[in-house]
């Protein structure tokens, strides 16, 4: 019986890893890396080790089915790999944690834990995908850590609990054994819980705000496969006048929904990333019309745009084009983080830089969509001292609810509320708190136009001047303990 214990906790800790990954349930994080942390430290290394990984594999291909922009065996390679960066912080943890005294015992699982999900973040495309933090999302005040640490400090709380927990378990809850590194972690946890709540609850309610409306195109326009094959320049000469015709079409429901907008009290208008395309010879006509629509209504056009170059290796530029109340441009900033694999092969790259462009209305900062997943990409905004990040995305419907979660985090990272219009997705605001200030559905019957009043400013996060500093000493802490250990 005993033999089966490791292996029940085992199938449940990964069962309950990969729901909380995909369903977003908090308290199944809590749960599941205790199980996982027990069978790990039960089963022989070799073939614990194995199993763990092929758990986590297991759970990843299941519970993430649709998540990924590959499928088939890309997916189950990529998914592979990710399993075998989680694997590896057990690995350490069964190295390490025998060979440190009881409370740093504790802090080695949740040290390998945030470096492994760091270096991830940074060395591969994945960026901040699978990140166990986001799984807390709607734990407002568990969430305002993400203001100190980034999201590195919700990792580390998770798994220092799941490494507590099993130390508890293991030494059978005596209280003797178990009290120094419990009594610890109680208090750390709750001083950051309390913190939080304190955060949200002083939020102030009396800021400046300025009414913003997001525009999503008419989904009965275009045929399927159609948007593709004008993206990738891949349509047939004889398929592209009529094309043409159907973005010229577009083109004007952009505009008198822009007009619309305007006319019901809107300051800036927002539209989703690549929901316009046009082919590069009649963007500067078209890009006249909006300047004058901007001027005669006195409003802020935020343009998400794809311009298709007939003929190029690399044919679309995805950008976002800011034009301001006098008909001027205020920003043209092509995407600099393209998504791995489709988006890869055709888009032409920025220069990396995040533009925070000064406005009547605040400073205002523009970025495209998986360049959010980012967080070090994205706190160039909070040094450029933004008032308001302005988000075009283009998503589809797996990941809808996942990807809008990610960026509420984004918002309370740097401090600076954002606009997020989605194509395929959800469209919303969030304040510096991550509070939804509104949404609007793509997938919904109905308009989905998104009108909703977003307060401007920043709020001074130490994060945004700190960066990703607590998940390097994360990084710094794992290596010296294994250079301890090795030594001793």
């Amino acid at each position: 019986m005993a033999q089966l214990v490791p292996v029940v906790c085992l199938i449940a800790g990964a069962v309950l890893f990969g729901a909380s990954v995909r369903l977003t349930i908090p308290l199944a994080m809590w749960v599941a890396l205790p199980l996982l942390l027990h069978a790990s430290r039960t089963m022989p290394a070799l073939t614990g080790t194995a199993s763990l990984w092929i758990a986590l594999l297991t759970s990843l291909v299941l519970f993430t089915r649709g998540l990924l922009p590959v499928q088939g065996p890309a997916a189950i390679f990529i998914n592979a790999a990710i399993a075998a960066t989680m694997a590896l912080p057990f690995l350490v943890d069964r190295w390490l944690s025998s060979r440190t005294g009881v409370l740093l015992s504790a802090l080695v699982f949740p040290l390998a834990w945030v470096a492994a999900e760091f270096l991830r973040s940074r060395l591969t495309s994945a960026a901040t995908w699978f990140s166990i933090a986001y799984t807390q999302y709607g734990n407002l005040p568990l969430m305002q850590l993400a203001a100190l640490t980034g999201i590195w400090g919700l990792t580390f709380l998770i798994v220092w609990f799941g490494s507590t927990l099993e130390h508890a378990w293991r030494h059978g809850f005596d209280a003797n054994a178990i009290r120094l590194p419990v009594t610890t972690y109680a208090a750390v946890c709750g001083a950051i819980l309390l913190a939080g709540g304190v955060r949200v609850a002083l939020a102030s309610t009396e800021r400046p705000a300025i009414r913003v409306a997001t525009l999503n195109r008419p989904g009965n326009l275009f045929m399927p496969g159609e948007i593709t094959r004008i993206a990738e320049d891949s349509a047939p000469p004889a398929e592209r006048e009529r094309l043409a015709g159907k973005l010229r079409t577009l083109h004007d429901w952009f505009l008198e929904g822009s007009r619309r907008e305007a006319r019901a009290g809107s300051r800036l208008v927002v539209w989703p990333e690549t929901n316009l395309l046009i082919f590069s010879e009649d963007e500067p006509e078209f890009v006249e019309r909006a300047r004058r629509l901007a001027a005669d209504e006195r409003v802020y056009l935020a343009m998400g745009m794809g311009t298709v170059h007939h003929g190029e290796r690399l044919p679309l530029e995805n950008k976002l084009v800011l034009i301001d109340p006098s008909g001027g441009i205020a920003v043209s900033y092509l995407k600099s983080h393209p998504v791995a694999g489709w988006e890869e092969g055709i888009m032409r790259r920025g220069d990396g830089v995040l533009p925070v462009t000064p406005t009547d209305a605040g400073r205002i900062a523009s970025a495209i969509c998986f360049e959010a997943d980012f967080p070090e990409f994205i706190r160039q905004a909070a040094r450029g001292s933004a008032d308001l990040l302005i988000l075009p995305v283009n998503e589809w419907k797996a990941i809808k609810e996942l990807h809008f979660q990610m960026h509420a985090f984004r918002a309370i990272e740097t401090g600076v509320p954002l606009v997020r219009a989605a194509s395929s997705g959800l469209s919303t605001a969030f304040d510096p708190w991550g509070r939804v200030l509104g949404i609007a559905d793509s997938f919904a019957d109905g308009d989905h136009t998104l009108t909703v009043q977003v307060p401007i400013g920043r709020v001074p996060t130490l994060y945004a001047w700190t960066g990703d500093l607590f998940a390097w000493l994360c990084v710094a802490g794992v290596v010296v303990a294994m250079m301890g250990a090795g030594m001793r």
